[in-house]
Formats: C-alpha cells, sequence, structure tokens
C-alpha cells in the first residue's frame, strides 16, 4: 500500500518585492506581451498597487492579484488587476480567493468600490455589475467594465488613476 503525500493548501500573502520575478512571469503567462497595449494599463503605468498579493503553493507563487487606487468621476475607487493563476492551478479555487481578498481590503479600506474589466461570469459570483457609466481612458469592451460597491452603489464619470 502507497501512501501519498498530503496536498498542500494554498496560502494567500501580501506580495513582496521577492515575488516581482515570479508574478511577472504568472501574468505574462497569463496575458502575454500584448497586455501593454490595453486600455486597463494605462490606470497602472507609472503608479505603485494600493495592494498585491500572492496565492503559494510548495514556497511558490501560484497566483497574484494587484489593486490600484483610482477615481470614477467623483468616487475614490480601487481597480482590480491584472489577477493570473498558474494554469495547473486553475480551477482550484486560487483566482475566487485572490478576488476574495481584494474585496476584504476594499472594505478594511472604505473605499467606494472596486472596478476591474473581465469576465462577467465569472465576477458577477463575486458580487460584481456592469459599469455601463464608468468611462475607461481608452477603448474598451463596456460589457466587461464592472463594478463591486463598497460605499457607493453605482459610478458615473471618467475612470482615473488617483493621486
Amino acid at each position: 500500500m502507497s501512501v501519498s503525500a498530503p496536498a498542500t493548501i494554498p496560502t494567500l500573502e501580501v506580495e513582496q518585492p521577492a515575488d516581482a520575478a515570479a508574478v511577472e512571469a504568472l501574468v505574462t503567462a497569463a496575458f502575454g506581451p500584448g497586455r501593454f497595449a490595453k486600455t486597463a494599463e494605462r490606470l497602472r503605468e507609472g503608479a505603485r498597487p494600493a495592494a498585491a498579493f500572492v496565492a503559494r503553493e510548495g514556497g511558490g507563487v501560484i497566483g497574484s492579484v494587484r489593486l490600484w487606487s483610482i477615481t470614477v468621476g467623483d468616487t475614490p475607487a480601487l481597480f482590480l488587476g491584472p489577477i493570473a493563476v498558474d494554469a495547473a492551478e486553475r480551477r482550484s479555487g486560487v483566482g475566487g480567493e485572490l478576488v476574495a481578498a481584494c474585496l476584504a481590503f476594499a472594505r478594511e479600506a472604505g473605499t467606494g468600490g472596486v472596478l476591474l474589466v473581465g469576465e462577467p461570469p465569472y465576477f458577477s459570483r463575486f458580487g460584481f455589475g456592469a459599469a455601463p457609466q464608468a468611462q475607461m481612458p481608452g477603448p474598451v469592451d463596456q460589457r466587461r467594465v464592472m463594478w463591486a460597491p463598497m460605499t457607493v452603489d453605482t459610478v458615473v464619470g471618467p475612470v482615473r488613476k488617483a493621486g
């Protein structure tokens, strides 16, 4: 009879500077180099994340997500993304845990809400809904712009980097 080692359970932690290369590799694998041309990148360029989390398993980074300070109209908010999970770990719940960590951070911060550009069938399960009046700073499929309210139910106006 053989006994297999118990599966390790991923842990969520605040991203550390030493995680930068692993996070970049995950994001590149998930989105490719073309991600730099996307409108969402305009909100991240030259900014420092308001928060960043990684999922670790066996000492390695298997998932990552970052939040960025923005405003939507006059509403202070956070912009979620990119979120990336190692291909071998997709459908394991790691992505959901990362999203939950972001939402908990946003609630604790008392921000208006969290904005993202993503897949409605996936993100709607976390409380994100359409944000048809949030005006991204460039071309985007407006059906994919989503808002999870914290202190503000709906947002209207241009999306800008905060500060």
